[in-house]
């Protein structure tokens, strides 16, 4: 049995994160009633903050005017830490003080799925850790050529990639595909191009999607 995930998500925004590791579940899940079956899961971007500039910019104040002041935004906060206990996600927004530039890190993952010489889903989760876990800058080259060389991939080559514009347009393309299919907020996940699932669903949500997609009949 085969199945086909297309996930369209940010590595800046904090539900696709919980999104991610919901996923992980609902996967393992999948896997274990068809441990013969197959698998494929290709991530595409979204630009939440399309207007974040190249080298990022302070990361509070942007948000706390977002949310109508630091109350606002503490409040936000609580309700996302909230949310990721259950996925194992212990949030640490405090540590970021850059809002990315997320190009890079997009132009990265097309990179490491075209390639394929390293674990992209080690990537992906390394991506989502080094932004909420780290507070580190995922628009920085060096930083992300340094989180793809752990994850197997060639650091050297990785940053001569991203030191060029390879894959820049193709990247923007694809996120405005998603735009033009009506996908206006992620994580969103469509399951063997039939049928989707929108936000940080629990794993069991996806899993009964994921059932559905495949016909497999489970319940």
């Amino acid at each position: 049995m085969t199945l086909t995930i297309d996930v369209v998500s940010d590595v800046v925004c904090p539900w696709c994160f919980i999104g991610k590791r919901h996923l992980d579940k609902a996967l393992t899940e999948w896997r274990a009633e068809h441990p013969d079956g197959e698998v494929t899961v290709n991530w595409h971007p979204f630009f939440l903050n399309p207007d974040t500039p190249e080298g990022g910019e302070p990361y509070r104040p942007f948000l706390e005017k977002k949310f109508g002041g630091p109350q606002g935004l503490a409040e936000i906060w609580q309700r996302v830490r909230e949310a990721g206990k259950p996925a194992g996600v212990d949030f640490a927004f405090e540590k970021i003080e850059l809002r990315a530039n997320t190009l890079l890190a997009h132009r990265l993952i097309h990179y490491a799925q075209r390639v394929g010489a390293g674990d992209t889903a080690k990537l992906i989760e390394a991506l989502f850790a080094a932004q909420f876990l780290d507070g580190r800058h995922v628009g920085d080259r060096a930083i992300l050529a340094e989180i793809a060389g752990a994850c197997g991939f060639d650091a050297a080559a990785v940053k001569a990639y991203l030191d060029g514009d390879e894959d820049a347009e193709a990247v923007k393309a694809d996120a405005d595909q998603s735009r033009r299919m009506g996908i206006n907020g992620v994580p969103f996940f469509v399951f063997n191009q039939t049928l989707a699932a929108s936000g940080a669903q629990p794993p069991e949500a996806l899993l009964g999607v994921m059932r559905q997609a495949a016909g497999d009949g489970a319940t």
